[in-house]
């Protein structure tokens, strides 16, 4: 029998607990409090079989579990553990919420070692950068919205503001800043009768936001081939958030274009990638990224492909599986608010699905998104870098970046994204199986593949 679900950012499975699986277990549930919760599952193998666990193992587990939890993490973590009959199986689930007291950690490992957060499918060590997010969380703050004190009102360039403000739908007609306006969009808050530039401030509409934020920039390089690190040519976009935007969507678009001209953001041009892709690629890069990482947001364009680096995991239980479900979670919402007001962003949580079916209209290879430690990559293909090859091989080819996407597929899995006849992924699927680059597992319903 196969578990309905998939391990994710809120789902782990376990074949069994030992004592020496607990120092893990922990941390699997530390690192579900510390994000957004979620279920540890006994008696599931990784493979998604149902095992079970036996009647007297069970009733053990949901006694000593909840004691062992609470005492060994801190704050304290009260689990709620239950038995799931699947015929005639049993299984238990390990659940915690979202904490509100973060950050969570081990207590024998002690804050700096012991707090760990849930990467993908993993349970990764937090950094100090990673802490420090978490207690920010636990308070209800984020760091685009706190004052920097050694900073002061003139460090905001007002003439930025008032051209943002002019850009909004409900444009303003005034011809002086008010002081509610910039509290109203936390651009600078005022403490004790003095205003302090926030983080947001200085980022979108700062004189000079490299002089805080020297990492703060987009360093775009086009490289030689397919890989390797050969530099034809490279630009660091600097300056405000939107200038860094700019910076970047034209250099990327003329490393593209046929044309010799430079090509806007606003008009429209016959890419070999879509525009509206690359667009909200960058957009979603400013957005989302962790500016408390001190590192810039890379984009490497090679032949076949654009990579873009952004610093930062997801900002909420996301996972490469749902980034079409049109779900959003913002780490910086007066960056997001602003981009938004401004025309940079057109629908909230409407950035990867935008990006999926521009490509599926062009015709063009999925994108691929990844989540890595502490960094997310979005990859678009280029039209100009796919080799040419026979329809066979092409259907192949969709099936590997299936597998490459997914890790494990199962065949029902391939027929909702592959428009082939169950034979012909079948026949698809034993040569790639007999030429070594596929492996098979398990029979009959619960037959997957993956790389081999």
């Amino acid at each position: 029998m196969i578990y309905p679900d998939e391990e994710s950012t809120t789902i782990e499975f376990k074949e069994k607990i030992t004592k020496k699986l607990h120092p893990q277990l922990l941390r699997e549930l530390v690192a579900f409090s510390n994000l957004y919760g979620g279920r540890l599952i006994v008696g599931v193998t990784d493979k998604r079989e149902v095992v079970g666990v036996g009647e007297d193992t069970a009733q053990e587990l949901m006694e000593y579990i909840p004691s062992m939890v609470y005492e060994a993490c801190f704050p304290a973590i009260i689990p709620h553990v239950y038995v799931q009959r699947m015929e005639n199986l049993l299984v238990i689930n390990i659940e915690v919420s979202s904490g509100s007291q973060k950050p969570y950690f081990v207590k024998s490992e002690g804050l700096n070692k012991g707090t760990y957060v849930r990467v993908g499918r993993s349970a990764m060590k937090a950094n100090e950068t990673m802490i420090q997010e978490l207690q920010l969380k636990s308070r209800g703050l984020s760091f685009d919205a706190l004052p920097i004190y050694s900073l002061e009102s003139n460090d905001i360039n007002e003439e930025k503001v008032m051209a943002f403000l002019k850009m909004r739908p409900q444009k303003y007609q005034g011809k002086t800043l008010p002081d509610s306006l910039l509290d109203a969009y936390r651009i600078m808050v005022k403490e004790k009768a003095k205003k302090y530039p926030t983080h947001a401030g200085i980022l979108l509409f700062g004189h000079r936001p490299q002089r805080y934020f020297s990492e703060s920039m987009i360093i775009v390089t086009r490289f030689k081939g397919n890989s390797g690190r050969h530099i034809l040519k490279s630009i660091d976009c600097e300056g405000t958030l939107f200038e860094q935007f700019h910076l970047a969507f034209e250099f990327i678009t003329q490393m593209l274009s046929q044309s010799s001209q430079p090509i806007q953001t606003k008009r429209k041009s016959k890419l070999e990638i879509p525009p509206v892709a690359i667009r909200e690629a960058l957009v979603n890069a400013i957005a989302h990224r962790n500016y408390r990482i001190e590192g810039p947001i890379k984009v490497a364009i090679y032949d076949n492909r654009i990579e873009i680096f952004s610093p930062g995991i997801f900002p909420g239980p996301l996972s490469v599986d749902n980034l079409e479900s049109g779900i959003t979670y913002i780490r910086n919402p007066i960056i997001c608010k602003i981009l938004r007001e401004a025309g940079y962003v057109e629908k909230l949580g409407s950035g990867f699905i935008t990006i999926f079916r521009s490509y599926r209209k062009a015709g063009l290879p999925k994108p691929q998104v990844i989540e890595g430690d502490g960094y997310i990559k979005c990859i678009l293909p280029r039209e100009t870098g796919q080799q040419p090859s026979n329809k066979t091989s092409d259907m192949s080819g969709q099936i590997i970046r299936l597998v490459l996407e997914k890790e494990e597929v199962t065949i029902s899995q391939m027929l909702e994204r592959i428009p082939l006849s169950r034979a012909t992924i079948g026949r698809r699927l034993k040569a790639l199986v007999q030429s070594g680059k596929l492996e098979q597992s398990g029979k009959g319903a619960g037959c997957f593949y993956r790389m081999k």
